[in-house]
């Protein structure tokens, strides 16, 4: 069975946090995520992490998932390995996948294509690498008539080799047996006192082992983030690289101005984002929509033809045809049902909004089942808290709330019903009737000559 082992142990002191610096996120997700992702597109599910500062974190991030072994101290890539022997001997039957969890870039064609190079030269390791404009800094591949010779460091390199612009992404592909062998091999006679997983190679070319390096044809892999500055690259990055691909699928941008849009998000075509809009997790959005601006949506299926001015929709479903805000909040378990109209400074939570319902403005409709073509006058609040226990109102179609309605949950309201302008409902009211609950106007006469003498006077 093939494996991988990704390395996530960096504390990443430039970052000036308090966590591990793979789980600092690049558009909403985890460095550490990207890297998982890669290798589960690629048909790997045998994961080992390593962690070290701060590993509980990570524990706390993947749960039981994934295989987790701890690097107590930093004494470098091969020692992080290392602490995964007992993961790679429980298998050494097939190859095993070496990553930085710090590198989100590394791609599903990369993983597979360099597997298959491996298998097919029979190597013990073999170097995925990429090729950059300017390499300063990376350790450079020296290639061989029979693979690869080693790899250079920059501060070890002749000027000959600092010309070389194939540099080591940190990513590699070992036969399981012979890494195991490898890591057994390794030695801290340097400067640093570190066991480097970059040693392998020579010690394989050494014993007659056969040593390949696969050149990607993504240099993106070589991206990681050393310090904030490093993380809003990739978080730009990244960001412009999901869209353009919705721009090649014929999604709608007149500016991409505070637009972040996830990699989970599918959008249809005809549909145009405007600025300020947030798009997260596993959102889909139909054809033809405008969405923005000032816009969050987390979680959502949208359908075809939908307008969101100033919404923020989280772990709901919004139907086709449907128009939103401004000033809107519709939280999650909501579904708001097609062609729906929903205005301004109105917050919805956990209910059903039947079709062709109007809720013009500031309501608030809590753990509720409205039916179809109902009118929500200004002010109404389902009052579905009693400082104890949540219940639901039921609203009928055809009905129309008058302004400043109180519904005092659980109640039911039948087909048709009309509620007067404040009244405060409290039982159910059956089909085509008209609540009313006005108590007896009192006029006290003179009330304000007597409070306010004093300023009348002036």
């Amino acid at each position: 069975m093939n494996k991988a082992v990704i390395l996530a142990g960096g504390q990443g002191k430039r970052m000036k946090a308090e966590m591990p610096k793979p789980l600092f996120r690049v558009l909403g997700e985890p460095m550490l995520r990207w890297v998982i992702t890669a290798c589960e597109s690629a048909d790997i599910a045998d994961i080992c992490v390593v962690k070290g500062f701060k590993g509980e974190m990570i524990d706390e991030y993947l749960g039981k998932k994934y295989t987790t072994v701890l690097q107590a101290e930093r004494l470098g890539t091969g020692h992080a390995v290392q602490q995964a022997i007992p993961f790679l001997e429980n298998d050494t039957s097939g190859n095993t996948l070496v990553l930085c969890g710090d590198a989100p870039f590394i791609d599903e064609e990369t993983i597979r294509n360099s597997l298959a190079m491996h298998e097919k030269q029979g190597n013990a390791v073999t170097v995925i690498t990429a090729e950059l404009e300017n390499p300063f800094g990376y350790g450079r591949i020296i290639r061989s008539a029979k693979g690869i010779s080693g790899i250079v460091e920059q501060k070890d390199a002749t000027d000959e080799q600092k010309a070389v612009k194939e540099v080591n992404s940190g990513a590699y592909w070992f036969r399981t047996a012979d890494l195991v062998e490898l890591l057994g091999k390794l030695t801290n006679d340097n400067a640093q006192n570190e066991y480097y997983l970059t040693d392998t190679v020579s010690i394989a070319i050494s014993e007659g082992k056969n040593a390949g390096a696969f050149k990607s044809d993504n240099a993106d892999i070589i991206k990681g983030a050393n310090d904030r500055k490093d993380l809003l690259e990739l978080n730009t990055y990244a960001r412009m690289a999901v869209i353009n691909k919705h721009l090649e699928n014929g999604v709608e941008f007149t500016c991409t101005d505070g637009v972040i849009i996830e990699r989970g998000v599918e959008i249809g075509v005809g549909t145009e984002i405007l600025p300020n809009t947030i798009l997260r997790r596993n959102t889909s959005v139909g054809r033809n929509c405008v969405i923005g601006p000032n816009t969050v949506v987390e979680n959502c299926k949208i359908g075809d033809s939908v307008k969101l001015n100033t919404v923020q929709a989280y772990d709901s479903v919004i139907e086709s045809g449907v128009h939103i805000g401004p000033y809107v909040h519709i939280r999650p378990d909501s579904l708001i049902r097609s062609e729906a109209k929903i205005g301004d400074f109105v917050e919805i939570k956990n209910s059903t909004i039947g079709e062709k319902t109007a809720i013009a403005h500031l309501a608030y409709v809590g753990d509720s089942d409205i039916g179809k073509r109902v009118n929500i006058g200004c002010g109404t609040v389902t009052v579905n808290y009693d400082g104890i226990a949540k219940s639901r109102c039921v609203i009928g179609d055809n009905c129309f709330i008058g302004c400043n309605t109180n519904l005092i949950a659980p109640v039911k309201l039948g087909k048709a019903v009309y509620t007067a302008a404040g009244t405060t409902v409290t039982r159910d009211v059956p089909d085509y009737a008209l609540a009313i609950d006005r108590g007896v106007m009192k006029i006290n006469e003179g009330y304000t000559l007597r409070k306010l003498k004093t300023k009348l006077g002036k």
